[in-house]
């Protein structure tokens, strides 16, 4: 019985390779055993389509993008709420600190101090302008690290003229930061 199977297998192979052998003398590659499924073409509009529970689970992208909701807040609080990520620079008796808020959070995302052992050991003073300059570097560095760009750096008017805060600021933008967020774009509905 087995053999008879495997007789009428062999049977219908060379049957096949005989339907296709008129295809294969005319320099056509043909495949006789299988064939391609035809698959419908997509259509532009189910490219286009967009879920409707769809959540974005990034939302630093409509940062990026300068589309994220600003909070505004009042106008009479000071500073200002209008920002993505702000930068706060301080300077105490001994020591200086600086730190990124994100919007949304009155806890600091990044910070960087002379406080900090790796970046107080490096330091002859940690209230100089060197140490405003080294914590400005090591600032922009974590900011890089950690994809943040771009913030509002909003000076106290009459500490704007220091050299600590000078060597602060070039020093965050020689690392790539820009101090200065994008307008906010409004998409119309």
């Amino acid at each position: 019985m087995a053999l008879s199977q495997v007789s009428r297998s062999v049977r219908l192979l060379l049957g096949q390779i005989q339907h296709c052998r008129p295809a294969l003398l005319s320099n056509q590659t043909a495949r006789c055993l299988s064939q391609a499924a035809s698959q419908p073409e997509p259509s532009a509009d189910e490219n286009e389509a967009v879920n409707p529970t769809f959540v974005n689970r990034n939302p630093r992208n409509l940062e990026q993008m300068a589309l994220a909701v600003k909070d505004r807040g009042w106008k009479t609080t000071w500073p200002h709420r209008e920002f993505y990520h702000r930068l706060m620079f301080s300077r105490s008796q001994h020591h200086v600190t600086a730190q990124v808020f994100s919007s949304c959070s009155p806890i600091p995302v990044l910070s960087c101090s002379t406080k900090e052992w790796a970046v107080k050991k490096e330091l002859a003073s940690t209230n100089c302008v060197a140490a405003c300059q080294a914590v400005g570097e090591v600032l922009a560095h974590r900011c890089q690290q950690a994809g943040i760009t771009r913030m509002v750096y909003r000076v106290i008017p009459w500490t704007y003229r220091s050299d600590s805060v000078q060597s602060f600021r070039a020093a965050m933008k020689a690392g790539g930061i820009i101090l200065s967020e994008p307008r906010r774009k409004y998409i119309g509905t």
